[in-house]
């Protein structure tokens, strides 16, 4: 992470997301025209067509495609993982990470079923952010260094970006910035997570309400309650939500812990995550409340909660396959079949 070209500093992130470009209407209406002349009832690919729509209007192409789907998992360390909010060790983060190189994991199988290209962005594994209970994660810096190291998953040529993460306790990091972000109660947005339960589940709750208390002072702003509740990963991350829509590559997004980080963007500006969807929903009980308040309807729901952007990949099939439709189908002319009259 500390070898990144990329500097910023919050003030100048800001300055980017005010400037972020809208929808090509060019393209948007291109791909109305063409979908109301494909070989089919109007609607009758449902969900599939406004996908394709989406899609060609993000990508700002006359003509839709994927070539270089990129899956980005983001790996990072918690300080707040010592108060004892997950099941497993923190170990796991690094060991997780090499089964990725290794091609051991479910998101491998499931970009080598796609066609994807997977990178892994380790964030300082040996360095964890501050427990967040005790101060705040990272500093202005740091957090900023790490946003602008997301943003280089973004490389010349990827035209859809699945982006995930593997952490240990950032399930514990997302429900805080979920909860400092949108109110409510700790309750309504703790979950289980890798699996804790019984007195570790109410310690979790406990951990997310005095922390977010904490930083109280903060709520106005999201970029400081990512600083203060975040992880190095939770802000690479929102650099590559941020990087993609600089780019006009559309971008799927994987669970609960992605979607809290792309959370702190619509905070910013409501119209900020409009260049992106949501793969899947979690099983993370709360993941569907906070669809609700970013206004993300979810791809599938197949009670998945891995993590490393694996209901990403998993709904990049159905990506393709909208594009694929609208592209390689022929229209009523091409094809000699009558129209409706």
């Amino acid at each position: 992470m500390s070898d990144t070209p990329i500097e910023a500093n919050f003030d100048e992130i800001r300055d980017i997301i005010r400037g972020f470009h809208g929808p090509n209407e060019k393209a948007q209406k291109i791909a109305q025209d063409r979908e109301g002349q494909l070989t089919k009832p109007p609607g009758a690919l449902g969900r599939l067509e406004e996908i394709s729509e989406w899609f060609a209007t993000w990508q700002a192409k006359d003509s839709p495609s994927i070539e270089r789907p990129r899956v980005a998992v983001f790996a990072g360390n918690h300080g707040v993982a010592k108060q004892g909010v997950s099941a497993f060790p923190q170990e796991v983060t690094v060991q997780m990470v090499a089964n990725f190189k290794n091609g051991g994991a479910a998101v491998n199988q499931l970009c080598r079923t796609h066609d994807a290209e997977l990178r892994v962005y380790e964030m300082a594994l040996d360095q964890p952010t501050h427990d967040f209970t005790e101060q705040p994660a990272m500093s202005e810096e740091e957090c900023a260094t790490a946003i602008a190291y997301g943003m280089m998953a973004v490389e010349e040529g990827v035209d859809v970006l699945c982006i995930g993460e593997m952490g240990i306790a950032n399930s514990t990091s997302g429900a805080a910035l979920a909860y400092a972000l949108f109110n409510g109660e700790a309750a309504d947005w703790v979950g289980p997570g890798t699996g804790v339960e019984g007195d570790a589940y109410d310690n979790k709750i406990r951990v997310v309400q005095e922390a977010v208390g904490k930083y109280f002072h903060q709520r106005h702003d999201p970029l400081e309650i990512l600083r203060c509740l975040g992880g190095y990963e939770i802000a690479a991350m929102v650099g590559a939500i941020i990087a993609a829509r600089m780019g006009r590559v559309p971008v799927i997004l994987d669970g609960y812990t992605t979607c809290a980080a792309a959370a702190v963007l619509y905070q910013m500006d409501p119209a900020a995550l409009d260049h992106c969807i949501v793969g899947h929903l979690s099983a993370e009980p709360s993941h569907i409340q906070l669809l609700e308040e970013i206004d993300k309807e979810p791809l599938l729901n197949y009670g998945m909660r891995l993590g490393e952007a694996s209901g990403a990949a998993l709904a990049l099939g159905i990506v393709k396959s909208a594009i694929a439709c609208h592209t390689g189908m022929a229209t009523f002319a091409e094809a000699g079949v009558s129209d409706k009259d």
